[in-house]
């Protein structure tokens, strides 16, 4: 069932009712990693939730502070750059094993994923370079042949620690050394001195923290640990968090109901979010934010395809696309209810706002 209240309590607590976070990094640090498979829709997730808007974003990723990757559920995620690391040391193990298995029953052997990445050191040594141009290298080399291996080598490389996503440059975020791009020591051995367990508390002080009231499951869905290895590193943060009663408890930060109580109706305000924002991807059960016939126009075909959403009173209330030429811009909203005109005018206000990769 729509439970608007817990929407906007969520929306309170990611940081898209009032921006909790100065720099863009401290954004992406704040949430430990945000599902970015559509790059201007990540970019945008940060600007809604931070200082300077999509200049500031796109800044940080030019200066090398934040950067995507392969972290964990073998999906692109964004993360700050000192977090890339140690998050898919912990996380990114079933993944690779899962890409490891796919290789082999496509005919990507291992000499291919050794040549790949030579290549790739040899190419990137100078500086980032476009995905395009790393993999027409490994096309002159004749690595391609097999089906989707731009891809899965692409994958082993980020997801071993060997590449990842850099600065974005004419709207494609471009490769780069890990060696020359992360901290050296910022694996879980350099941040956690090995304790995997330390490692899954501090991911999920900032999942809670960013994310609740959510429950150890959502973690346990969204970052693929086991709950074993949840249940056991919890008592390690578990003073910094409130509980809230119910069949399976949900966790939220220490001082989140004042917060609210301070927000009152201003976390009702309409928002508009981009197709893979954390406040609906965040979490196992969507259905606290829209009715079952809602989500499937959202999601049309349950497919892995997301709509941007529209959000208001704590729920989602329609989908929105940008129309029109560069310039003449404007605003086309697909209710999924009946619409006030101040809602729709709240609308308005946040396209005119909001943090466009593209003119």
């Amino acid at each position: 069932m729509v439970d608007a209240a817990l929407g906007r309590a969520r929306l309170v607590s990611q940081g898209l009712v009032i921006r909790r976070w100065e720099r863009p990094v401290d954004a992406a640090a704040a949430f430990g990693a945000q599902q970015g498979q559509d790059l201007p829709g990540v970019l945008a997730s940060i600007a809604l939730r931070s200082d300077g808007g999509i200049a500031a974003v796109l800044e940080a990723c030019g200066r090398g502070e934040i950067v995507r990757g392969y972290p964990m559920r073998g999906t692109v995620f964004l993360t700050a750059t000192a977090d890339l690391r140690w998050i898919t040391e912990l996380c990114a193990e079933k993944s690779l094993r899962e890409s490891s298995r796919i290789i082999k029953s496509r005919g990507i052997g291992t000499g291919h994923v050794e040549r790949s990445a030579a290549i790739a050191a040899e190419e990137l040594a100078a500086g980032p370079r476009s995905r395009a141009h790393l993999h027409a290298c490994w096309k002159q080399a004749g690595l391609l042949e097999a089906n989707g291996a731009n891809y899965h080598l692409t994958f082993q490389h980020i997801a071993s620690g060997t590449l990842c996503y850099g600065p974005v440059v004419d709207g494609d975020q471009h490769v780069v050394l890990a060696e020359h791009w992360l901290p050296q020591d910022s694996g879980l051995e350099g941040r956690f001195n090995g304790d995997r367990d330390a490692a899954c508390a501090e991911l999920l002080r900032r999942y809670l923290e960013t994310h609740g009231p959510a429950t150890l499951r959502d973690f346990s869905w969204w970052s693929k640990l086991p709950l074993g290895q949840i249940r056991r590193a919890f008592p390690l943060v578990r003073d910094q968090f409130e509980e809230l009663p119910g069949d399976e408890p949900r966790y939220q930060r220490n001082g989140l109901a004042d917060e609210m109580a301070t927000m009152g109706r201003r976390a009702s305000r309409p928002i508009l979010l981009p197709d893979f924002d954390e406040f609906i991807l965040g979490y196992q059960d969507r259905l606290f934010a829209l009715t079952e016939a809602d989500h499937r126009k959202l999601v049309p075909g349950n497919n892995g395809f997301f709509r941007r959403s529209a959000v208001a009173g704590g729920r989602v209330v329609g989908s929105w696309q940008r129309k029109g030429a560069p310039g003449r811009r404007n605003l086309e909203l697909t209710p999924f209810i009946r619409l006030s005109n101040r809602a729709i005018t709240g609308f308005e206000k946040a396209f005119r706002s909001w943090p466009f990769l593209t003119e």
